[in-house]
């Protein structure tokens, strides 16, 4: 007990005098408190360990001289050596553990608060404390006081002290006489307040206050002429700058979101003390959801899946002890612009002026107005140029219009949302029937059919035309072989020499006519004939040449015909492989492609007359058949078509049927026997169902080339009649067998049947007794309530009576029918009830529950294993340390 108080009065002394080395030292500079201070801090832990050292000494005097004691109680009870040695154990354990932890924490908190002290010490508690708003400004009112109040010269020197360093810079020096030194960043802003004021003589006037400066100040006054141990005359000031919220981040004014989006609004805001960020939405608080949510300190308002009612105006508000500020932003949603005011279509005579409107809205409001003539924008359209305006109200202005104004005038709106609107009108524009060309010498073909032409621009369109032959009116109606075509042209259907001589026409419509064509010579001359023609028909083979001939000679008084080739179809020559010279036309490197029927024609300033063949290329794959067609019922199609050409006469042409329903990706085919037959029945089809056929064509090289593809829907299944004399149950209503005028239909699936295993619930059926061979498909249906309802997807096959089902749910009872579906009609089985059991419902509960049971168990006797096994440890350390001690003891 002695020694421990000597300790203790040890500890007491260093601490004491470590606190008075601190304290005496305080007054002095900065520098030499820090350095003290932290000598302190040493010291104490040099002193502490010495301390830990001389406590554990004292711990082991106390033991040794007991130890005496300790081997006679040992000796005396022997018999109880392994329980009082392993209570002394424990005993001698703790209390030396808890002496030490004792000593260490006491020498820990001496150190740290020491080292704290030194680092961070306390302001003055003298100190002033001013507030001030940001901007305005302050005066630190100091005092000078002389010594023995007698004025002497002294320099005044305020300092502000740097928070993050401790260290004290100038702001402002004065010496009487000498210029003023402010300090960087405060130029401008100090100044020494004038004597005469109410303030001491040594205060300082700060204007325009910041943020940054905010902390300590100290003024400090030196007198000169004085002993070195003089003391300063200064005073402390801490100055806090309080700031009214100010925003830093907003979020835009108006925000246009669609339905589904999400957004973050942010509004951040700076100010003394801290802001507090507030969210309102319509002048009522945010009330934060599943949607919506408030982030960062307030900072960020967010909302997920935006619905019609998080429309609206959201105001971000930022306070403190200082003011408040406030910002709103309106969330709408965006609307791509939308035609209000379509143009319509316009009927104008030519030479009048034409506006169409078009009234577009938005949101946002910035729409574009474009317009289109016949797809081409009308700035770009050079006939309209000079005419057309586009006012700001998106009007098409055109003025004036001309008779090749005619045509479609689109306008199309945008706002950058969505994609651009579009509505067209059409504009009509109307003028006297007019003869836009005449040819001074037209031809007809002696013996031949000819035409005299009469070129006509009309609209309205043409009403009739008016001709004269040699200044004299003609009567193409009262005229044998003239007849006045539909666009006014004068059709010879067999030319002689009377009709030979100077024509003029004059359209007329409804708007009038604007004047008769100049005149035209008309002469009769023979047409060109051929001397060479081709053969009716050219077979070669894949890859072989065919040269093709043909020549015509002209009448006399007129010029050699020009010989030229075309294919009938109207498809290109392929220029690269054919070649025309005299002509004769030569196509080499055949390709199955180039099959077809191909035209000389040979014409002049007469007549035009042509000369046709047949290239047929063998040693091909199929051509596509043509003239694919069908006809549907309930349950099939019955298609035929004609077939192409098989390739040659080597070679025998089969058929396959490509077909799907309409909408899926996937074809099913069905090949078509006998072979070379051109029609064939689908069977198997689902009724009231649209489907979509082709054929293809195939021989030994390979298959040929699609078909057209056709569409064709199956009828639907046309309902029973009711009868008057009978009400059905619901059931029978909806399984009323099929009429007679449908055909004949399979018999009834017999002896239908549930049957619960292990991975769902099986149900069965034997097939129909009679007419068994009509069954092209069978169908489930199965009912909870009144509604009948289809069971199985797909059709099942004739061949399969089972079908699995997996998703019955528990404790309901279930209704099931299976029908027999032939092509045009259907029979259906008698009904049957199966109730499903409730434990099926609760088989993944009951699962669960028993696997978190096992689990549990599973956890507890690993924890007792666990536990056992420490024990066991523990035990067996103890039992070597009492053999240990026995040893000593011994």
């Amino acid at each position: 007990t002695t020694t421990t108080t000597t300790t203790d009065s040890k500890s007491k002394s260093a601490t004491t005098n470590n606190n008075n080395y601190y304290l005496n030292n305080n007054t002095s500079n900065n520098e030499t408190t820090s350095y003290s201070r932290a000598g302190s801090c040493r010291r104490a832990t040099r002193e502490s360990n010495s301390l830990s050292s001389r406590s554990g000494s004292i711990v082991s005097n106390a033991s040794n001289s007991s130890s005496s004691s300790i081997e006679r109680a040992l000796a005396a009870r022997r018999r109880n050596l392994s329980l009082s040695t392993n209570k002394l154990n424990e005993h001698y354990s703790c209390s030396a553990a808890a002496l030490n932890w004792l000593i260490s924490s006491f020498v820990l908190l001496l150190c740290i608060t020491l080292c704290t002290s030194s680092i961070s010490p306390p302001a003055p508690q003298d100190a002033v404390h001013i507030t001030a708003i940001l901007g305005e400004s302050v005066v630190f009112n100091c005092h000078v006081e002389f010594p023995g109040d007698h004025p002497v010269p002294y320099v005044l020197q305020w300092e502000k002290k740097v928070s993050e360093t401790g260290q004290e810079i100038p702001i402002y020096i004065w010496y009487e006489s000498y210029p003023t030194h402010s300090g960087e960043g405060y130029e401008g802003r100090v100044s020494r307040v004038s004597p005469d004021s109410s303030f001491g003589a040594a205060s300082l006037n700060l204007t325009n206050i910041r943020e940054s400066d905010q902390g300590w100040y100290e003024c400090k006054v030196v007198f000169l002429n004085r002993p070195p141990k003089q003391h300063k005359n200064g005073t402390w000031f801490h100055l806090d700058v309080h700031a009214p919220p100010r925003f830093s981040v907003t979020p835009e004014d108006i925000i246009y979101v669609n339905l589904g989006d999400s957004i973050i609004l942010n509004c951040q805001a700076d100010g003394t003390p801290t802001p507090e960020i507030l969210w309102y939405k319509d002048a009522n608080p945010v009330d934060p959801s599943s949607t919506v949510g408030i982030f960062n300190d307030g900072t960020e308002l967010r909302i997920s899946t935006i619905r019609h009612e998080d429309i609206g105006d959201y105001t971000c508000i930022a306070r403190n002890g200082e003011g408040q500020v406030s910002h709103t932003a309106r969330v709408i949603i965006a609307g791509g612009a939308v035609i209000m005011v379509p143009p319509t279509n316009q009927t104008k005579l030519e030479g009048e002026k034409v506006q169409f409107t078009c009234e577009a809205k938005a949101m946002p409001g910035n729409v574009t107005v474009r317009w289109f003539r016949e797809g081409s924008p009308v700035r770009e359209v050079a006939a309209l140029e000079t005419r057309v305006t586009i006012r700001k109200d998106g009007s098409l202005i055109i003025n004036p219009v001309s008779a090749d104004d005619s045509g479609m005038y689109t306008c199309e709106v945008s706002n950058g949302i969505g994609e651009p609107q579009s509505a067209s009108a059409f504009l009509n524009i109307e003028y006297p029937a007019k003869v836009t060309f005449t040819p001074t010498i037209q031809y007809l073909p002696f013996r031949l059919a000819g035409v005299v032409q009469c070129y006509i621009k009309a609209n309205p369109p043409l009403q009739y035309v008016t001709w004269t032959k040699d200044k004299r009116l003609l009567e193409p109606y009262q005229t044998k072989d003239i007849v006045i075509m539909n666009n006014g042209s004068l059709l010879f259907t067999r030319v002689n020499q009377n009709h030979q001589g100077r024509y003029t026409c004059t359209p007329y419509n409804a708007q009038g006519t604007q004047g008769s064509s100049g005149h035209m010579e008309v002469l009769v001359r023979k047409p060109p004939a051929f001397t060479i023609e081709p053969d009716p028909l050219y077979q070669r083979k894949v890859g072989e040449a065919v040269e093709m001939h043909c020549d015509a000679q002209e009448a006399e008084g007129t010029s050699k015909p020009t010989i030229t080739w075309q294919r009938r179809d109207g498809q290109p020559l392929q220029k690269n492989r054919v070649r025309i010279l005299n002509g004769n036309i030569t196509i080499e490197n055949l390709r199955r492609s180039d099959f077809g029927y191909y035209q000389c024609v040979a014409s002049n300033e007469v007549a035009t007359i042509v000369s046709a063949t047949q290239l047929v290329i063998e040693g091909t794959q199929p051509h596509a058949p043509y003239n694919l067609s069908g006809t549907a019922t309930e349950f099939s199609v019955t298609l035929s078509w004609m077939p192409g050409y098989s390739g040659g006469p080597d070679y025998k042409q089969d058929y396959t049927i490509w077909y799907r329903e309409a909408g899926v990706s996937d074809w099913s085919t069905i090949p078509v026997t006998p072979s070379g037959s051109t029609q064939v029945t689908i069977n198997r089809l689902s009724p009231g169902t649209t489907y979509e056929f082709q054929v293809i064509g195939k021989n030994a090289l390979g298959d040929g080339m699609m078909s057209k593809v056709i569409t064709i829907r199956t009828l639907d299944v046309q309902k029973p009649k009711k009868t008057s004399t009978t009400t059905a149950a619901p059931n029978e209503k909806e399984f009323k067998h099929a009429s007679d005028d449908l055909g004949p239909k399979p018999g009834q699936p017999r002896n239908v049947s549930v049957l619960e295993i292990p991975n769902g619930f099986l149900i069965s059926w034997q097939v129909p007794l009679e007419r068994a061979h009509l069954v092209q498909f069978y169908t489930i249906k199965y009912r909870t309530d009144a509604q009948w309802k289809t069971l199985n997807r797909g059709q099942i096959r004739p061949e399969e009576t089972s079908y699995l089902v997996k998703n019955l749910v528990g404790g309901r009872t279930y209704y099931f029918r299976v029908l027999a579906n032939s092509l045009k009609s259907y029979e259906t089985s008698e009904e049957i009830k199966f109730p499903v059991p409730a434990r099926v419902k609760h088989k993944a509960i009951t699962a669960g529950v028993v696997g978190g049971i096992l689990f549990f168990i599973v956890a507890i006797i690993l924890s007792i294993c666990a536990v056992k096994i420490c024990n066991k440890r523990k035990r067996r350390k103890q039992e070597k340390e009492i053999i240990r001690l026995q040893n000593s003891t011994w």
